[in-house]
């Protein structure tokens, strides 16, 4: 089970964008996330007529390690650690460390 997942929002804890939130729009692979409107690099591309784009520089959002992000938790403002807890009826679910309470996605 992923702790971190699309959809949830994130504050930077590592790199250039250290302090900045936002919210996960893609995993691109079991450790790195991207996150929407962050860590935003200049791409040169080429025209490819087929496609019907245009060359030029484009502005992207590369993926980062997932390490170098946490969970926002709105209640206390700051970043947090995720938990799982295994409910009585045998469901999993994700918890914030600090308070207990469970992660509503979105």
């Amino acid at each position: 089970m992923n702790k971190i997942r699309k959809g949830d929002k994130v504050i930077i804890i590592a790199g250039r964008d250290k302090g900045k939130r936002g919210t996960i729009s893609l995993r691109k692979d079991d450790s790195h996330v991207v996150v929407e409107g962050l860590n935003m690099v200049k791409k040169h591309t080429k025209p490819n007529p087929m496609k019907g784009t245009t060359g030029g520089i484009v502005e992207k959002a590369m993926p980062m390690h997932q390490s170098n992000v946490a969970i926002y938790n709105a209640a206390t403002g700051k970043a947090d650690r995720v938990g799982i807890k295994v409910l009585a009826d045998g469901t999993r679910v994700r918890v914030y460390k600090s308070s207990g309470e469970e992660i509503k996605v979105g």
